[in-house]
């Protein structure tokens, strides 16, 4: 699916991929919440441990449990294709993450599928959708 829809919109959706990637890195729970929506939800379903999060505060909950585990992380995502219909986007990012675990350096792909909606002219995920591509 190639990216379309306005540059600007494409742009402010990469923006909010590059934030959600640094509070990441940051372990900054309220930037990375802050790209959330109210009503969001986060899937995670190659981790039945955490399953479905809904709403920005669960997410946020489920996501701080969850970074406990990966100290010193180093996460990039990039956009595989961006969809801008209206205030409403189709969105698919790849990520890369690098941490330490066991004793052991680890490298996971993914990708999100998202649903990303546009709220009093800000950018947020609605929906995030993330599965494994590969693990090392």
């Amino acid at each position: 699916m190639a990216s379309e829809g306005p540059v600007e919109d494409r742009l402010a959706i990469r923006e909010l991929i590059d934030a959600y990637a640094d509070a990441v890195i940051l372990h900054d729970a309220v930037a990375w919440g802050a790209t959330c929506a109210e009503d969001g939800v986060w899937s995670l379903p190659d981790y039945p441990e955490m399953g479905e999060a809904h709403a920005r505060e669960a997410i946020v909950t489920t996501w701080k449990a969850a970074m406990e585990n990966y100290p010193g992380i180093v996460f990039v995502a990039n956009p595989g294709s961006i969809v801008v219909d209206g205030d409403r986007a189709i969105v698919r990012s790849y990520t890369s993450e690098v941490y330490d675990m066991g004793g052991a350096t680890k490298r996971d792909r993914g990708v999100y599928d998202d649903v990303c909606v546009k709220r009093d002219g800000k950018w947020l995920f609605q929906k995030r959708v993330f599965k494994t591509i590969h693990r090392e």
